[in-house]
């Protein structure tokens, strides 16, 4: 069905606008100070007063910069809170550029077999259009991070401190993604003529020559390491010789394989276990998995986990309803109804249908305030530099929570026995496409 607009449309449009005066007032509003600051409530945010009832002792926040490397620094933010506790030790920080190396390089090793293993189709099929799209990407998830640390281990950060490139990965990724791409055709090319005894040989040289860029780009990964650092009484500590794993292994007691992801997806069936596996990023490395369930259940393992002292990384729709500035994550920060005179009342499973929201960023939660048996709160240790929030720190409403989270990492320790269970089952595999992804 087709509609060509007419200009008495038009003029009927304009003169509906012209007899209600709230909307002029409106219109200077918004082109004086744009949408955002027009329409912002200060009430919400005046409500937010940043006190917890539970609160774990932070210090620095750390800075991904012009990345999208959340995942990666939400995860070594949570296991570094569990080494300041253990060593009291606040500000030691884990290299996020040594990991980040690695995980480039498994990134194309697992993308040339996704391309082999699709070397039957069209280049115009789905599947392999999204391999192609983003062959080796920055964005990620919690079960990445394990496998990359399972295989190769932690560094201090000062053994392998940031790189210009790791802070700004957009031009680099561009490089490294276009000659995966010429790269992925060749081995079709080869895979499709039969060639087997090929494409080997062409596979570990494309993998070299991805080596030598992120070496170039990254810097020579660390092989040994003297540990060493003050704790926060003035105490000295040092370990000579340390391979990254060595310092994993040794230094890290909790399990990873403890850990179960949460989460919420209206649109899915919940109590069901959901795997991605285009998201994965090490071969035989931990799978990318998800058990679907009620808001319910994430808060109460989330509130759980935060009561036993530990920290965690969680998933959210980050841009929606938030004041970066101010570090403020709230339902509803902004009455754009009210400024356009509109109705928008799409639910979360209807945002998920319709790729209006989705999970955009990773974050660690620290804190929340529990009032009367209820969440009213969180605090959340963002990693956006110190100079945005509260010194890095930002403020969620537990409406937000309901309406823009999607996952939490917790101990499977703090969830029913029943998920732990169909966590431990075999799980239901989701396009690249699917909203959960």
């Amino acid at each position: 069905m087709k509609h060509e607009l007419t200009m008495n449309e038009i003029a009927k449009f304009q003169k509906e606008y012209e007899q209600k005066p709230q909307n002029r007032v409106a219109e200077l509003a918004v082109v004086n100070n744009g949408v955002a600051k027009a329409s912002l409530d200060s009430e919400k945010v005046r409500k937010l007063n940043r006190t917890f009832s539970i609160e774990i002792p932070t210090d620095n926040v750390t800075d991904q910069k012009q990345s999208g490397r959340c995942w990666l620094f939400a995860a070594l933010n949570t296991l570094r809170h569990g080494f300041a506790k253990k060593y009291n030790a606040k500000n030691f920080t884990f290299s996020q550029n040594y990991l980040f190396f690695w995980d480039r390089i498994e990134r194309a090793n697992i993308f040339f077999d996704n391309i082999l293993n699709t070397a039957d189709r069209p280049l115009s099929d789905r599947t392999v259009h999204t391999y192609m799209q983003g062959p080796d990407t920055d964005g990620g998830q919690w079960a990445m991070a394990v496998s990359l640390i399972r295989k190769y281990g932690l560094v201090p950060t000062y053994a392998q401190d940031e790189s210009f490139t790791a802070n700004n990965t957009a031009f680099f990724n561009r490089i490294l993604n276009n000659k995966l791409r010429e790269d992925g055709l060749v081995l079709r090319k080869l895979a499709q003529a039969g060639k087997n005894d090929e494409i080997e040989a062409k596979r570990q040289e494309f993998l070299s020559e991805v080596y030598r860029m992120a070496v170039i780009a990254f810097g020579q990964p660390v092989q040994k390491f003297d540990l060493e650092f003050k704790d926060d009484e003035g105490k000295y500590h040092f370990d000579g010789d340390l391979t990254p794993l060595d310092f994993f292994h040794d230094y890290f007691t909790d399990d990873l394989d403890d850990y179960i992801v949460l989460f919420n997806a209206p649109d899915h069936e919940f109590d069901k276990l959901y795997a991605l596996p285009f998201e994965d990023n090490v071969e035989g490395g931990s799978p990318v998995r998800f058990l679907n369930t009620k808001i319910e259940n994430l808060k109460e393992a989330a509130i759980k986990q935060l009561e036993a002292g530990e920290t965690f990384w969680f998933g959210c729709d980050v841009g929606k309803d938030s004041d970066r500035q101010k570090g403020i994550l709230a339902h509803n920060l902004y009455q754009t109804d009210t400024i356009f005179n509109i109705e928008t009342k799409l639910s979360k499973k209807e945002r998920l249908e319709t790729g209006a929201s989705g999970s955009t960023h990773a974050m660690t939660m620290v804190g929340v305030d529990v009032v009367n048996g209820k969440p009213r709160q969180w605090k959340i240790e963002n990693s956006w530099g110190s100079k945005v929030g509260e010194k890095g720190y930002f403020v969620m409403d537990d409406n937000w929570f309901d309406e823009y989270l999607f996952k939490v990492v917790v101990k499977k320790q703090y969830v029913p026995e029943k998920l732990v269970k169909i966590w431990e089952g075999k799980a239901t595999p989701v396009e690249a496409w699917d909203s959960m992804a």
